[in-house]
Order: C-alpha cells, then sequence, then structure tokens
C-alpha cells in the first residue's frame, strides 16, 4: 500500500512543499510547489511532474498566524485529494536546528515543540518560520503526525574535539558548541555516493553544498567527520547575505566604536553581508557571474578563495582526499565557480575535465585523476520523506 508524505520548508514569507509517495518501495514526487506571501496575500503555485504549473490566490482572514494556518489546511485538503489511497499519513518538516538533544529525526507534540522553541536564538533566520508551520497544523490538522528532521543531525557523528570552542566549559554546558548545518543534504548525498563512486564512496570524500547558504562537509566511510559551520549557519564560507567565519573583534568593533546594538549587527550580519555586501550588486552568483562590474569579479574571487582555503583545513581532517562532490544551486549549476575550485585542487594532483564540467557531470574530473570531482544534484526533500515515513512506522523508500 502506498503512504503519501507531505514535506515542508516553512520560510517567513513562504513555504515550500513537496508531495512523496511510495511505490514498490521506491519514493515517487507526485507534485511541488510553494505558498508565497502567506501571511499576507497568499499564492500557492503547483508544479506538476509533467512540468504544467498552476496558480491560485487563496482566501485567508485574520492575523499572520491564522492566514498560515488557514492557508495550510487548504494545502491539506488540496493534496489529499491528489494522494489518493491512504491520503496523507504524515508531515515531515525541515527543521533547522536540534541543538544537543535531538540528533534523530522526532514525532513532534506540544511538549517536543516547546523544547524547539529554545533553540530560536541558535538559528533565528530560519527556527521560528520551521515551527510556524508545525504549531499551524497542529492546530487545523491534530490528528496528523508531524516529524521534524534536524539539519544539524547528521553531524551527531563528529568526535567531540570537532565539536569544541575554546571557550570555559560553563559555555558548552548551556550548549555553546559547533553543531554544523545542511545535514539533511548531507545525509542525501552520503546515500547516494554509491551510485556514483561505487567501493569508493567510503573513502576520505569532501561535500560542497554551495547555495545561497553555503557549507562544507567531510565524510569518512559516508559519515561527517567535520563541517564549516558551526554554533550558528553563519560560520564558515560565504554565502549569499553572510560573511561566513569573521574574527569576533569585528563585532565587538561594531559595538564598541560604531555604537551598533546587537540588533542591528544582526540585521547586518545575516541579510547584507556575503556575495550582496562585498559586491553591493546582489547576492545571487549567477548575476555575478554575468557582470562585468569589478566588483562582483572580487566577490566571486572571494568566495572561491575562502571556499579553497577551508577545503584545505577539511583535507587535513581527513587526512588526504578522494573526492569532491559539488552540490546545491551554486555547486550543481556554476561551472565557472567549480572550475576555479578544482584548478585550486590541483596540488592533490585533482585533473578537472572542463567539458564534463561544462555539463554539469556527473563526473568532472579526468580519468587518471588522484582525486575525483562530481556534482550530484542533493534531495533534502526525499530525506525528509523516508524520515517521517520511519519514525511512524511506516516501510520507507
Amino acid at each position: 500500500m502506498s503512504s503519501a508524505v507531505l514535506v515542508l520548508n516553512s520560510g517567513s514569507s513562504s513555504v515550500k512543499f513537496a508531495l512523496y509517495s511510495g511505490v514498490e518501495g521506491r519514493g515517487q514526487q507526485l507534485l511541488s510547489g510553494q505558498i508565497e506571501n502567506i501571511e499576507a496575500a497568499p499564492l500557492l503555485t503547483l508544479h506538476e511532474p509533467g512540468g504544467d504549473i498552476q496558480e491560485r490566490r487563496l482566501e485567508t482572514r485574520g492575523d499572520a498566524e491564522r492566514k498560515r494556518a488557514e492557508a495550510l489546511s487548504f494545502l491539506i485538503g488540496l493534496l489529499s485529494e491528489r494522494a489518493g489511497g491512504t491520503g496523507i499519513v504524515a508531515a515531515g518538516h525541515r527543521v533547522v536546528h536540534g541543538g544537543a538533544r535531538y540528533r534523530e529525526p522526532v514525532l513532534v507534540d506540544r511538549e517536543v515543540l516547546a523544547t524547539l522553541e529554545t533553540f530560536v536564538p541558535l538559528a533565528p533566520l530560519h527556527q521560528p518560520h520551521n515551527l510556524a508551520a508545525i504549531r499551524a497544523l497542529l492546530e487545523v490538522a491534530p490528528a496528523l503526525p508531524q516529524v521534524a528532521c534536524f539539519d544539524t543531525g547528521f553531524h551527531a557523528s563528529q568526535k567531540r574535539l570537532a565539536t569544541l570552542f575554546a571557550l570555559p566549559r560553563k559555555f558548552e554546558e548551556i550548549g555553546v558548541r559547533r553543531y554544523g548545518f545542511h545535514g539533511l543534504s548531507y545525509e542525501y548525498i552520503a546515500d547516494a555516493l554509491p551510485d556514483y563512486l561505487g567501493e569508493g564512496a567510503q573513502g576520505r570524500i569532501i561535500v560542497a553544498h554551495l547555495g545561497n547558504g553555503a557549507s562544507l562537509c567531510a565524510l569518512r566511510d559516508r559519515r561527517s567527520v567535520a563541517t564549516s559551520m558551526g554554533f550558528t549557519a553563519m560560520e564558515g564560507l560565504v554565502m549569499g547575505t553572510r560573511p561566513g567565519s569573521l574574527d569576533p573583534g569585528v563585532v565587538l568593533y561594531m559595538l564598541q566604536e560604531m555604537g551598533m546594538d546587537a540588533g542591528s549587527v544582526s540585521e547586518l550580519l545575516y541579510h547584507q553581508c556575503g556575495l550582496l555586501g562585498i559586491s553591493g550588486i546582489s547576492h545571487d552568483m549567477r548575476e555575478l557571474l554575468a557582470s562585468a562590474d569589478a566588483r562582483a569579479a572580487e566577490a566571486v574571487d572571494l568566495f572561491v578563495y575562502r571556499a579553497l582555503a577551508q577545503i584545505g583545513s577539511l583535507v587535513a581532517a581527513l587526512e588526504g582526499l578522494d573526492a569532491i562532490v559539488f552540490t546545491a544551486g551554486i555547486g550543481e549549476h556554476a561551472a565557472p565557480v567549480r572550475e576555479r575550485i578544482c584548478r585550486g585542487l590541483g596540488w592533490l594532483g585533482l585533473e578537472i575535465d572542463d567539458a564534463a564540467n561544462r555539463v554539469h557531470g556527473p563526473r568532472i574530473s579526468r580519468a587518471g585523476s588522484a582525486a575525483s570531482a562530481w556534482v550530484i544534484p542533493t534531495n533534502e526533500e526525499l530525506m525528509i520523506a523516508r524520515h517521517t515515513l520511519h519514525v511512524i512506522g511506516r516501510a520507507a523508500f
């Protein structure tokens, strides 16, 4: 019997969704889409498997929370009709932070939800909106099982030293440590590696999840050994609007010498830095690569330079490199960025195949290259669907 699962990734003004159904043990995406402007005048967009797109403006009333709940209630009804058979058996949510408590996906009740609320300061850009969708569904569909799947969970396999900051121990006791993020993406890639690398999937592999949010993860035996993001989703690589790793003294200077308060510093670091800040043009790598402006070129240069520096640190953690995998928006589609990173890793014996790179792989390194390079599309939604079925005791695909 097929089991339809609703996957939700909720943001501040939109909710992305996908509906999966298990057929002969394999996950099939029935449709996907998003609800934009969800807390004002919601617009539902449906993407059918055949490529058809449908749009519908939803009639909702009340405050922002009520509008979100009504929009999700309409979505549940619509997708239940599409699911057929048993209908929707559960909803799975991407939740950015599980803290030190939740290392595996968990069935959500109000007690779990209350605990997840305490992690909002650790992921203020994402966590509040992830949880808003859970609260809304608890109200409009209280009998529907909901499962929280965490971006931090995959990194629980790291050794203790990889999680520590050199701070007084009292900080670790209250949860100040390195967690790592993009775990659902890395978990999908880890599962998919044998299909591409065969026995080499167990080797020393760095996955570069490069998008508006960007990070790196070092894998050995397909488990997380080290990652570039730490306490929050701000550390590490240059991102679309986030600066990546930053000397804490810069933040102190902003507070003490420039007279900025914590709120304005937070707004700056989350929304005005990264590719947008250094270029003054855009956070979108596609626009920067197409621009003739010298500031755009320098932003791309910095993105590549920082990526190479941090890849080097992960090579040290792995004591070598067997393969690098590019994924996510930039990683999957920006051939010039991949080309520059691969050439910067020539000292490791990596030789890029320019023709393969131009058509996005999947293998983009030459035969005989000492380390291989790959482009593997990620699928966080499918991972969430699998986890959700497992947690509620259904056969996963």
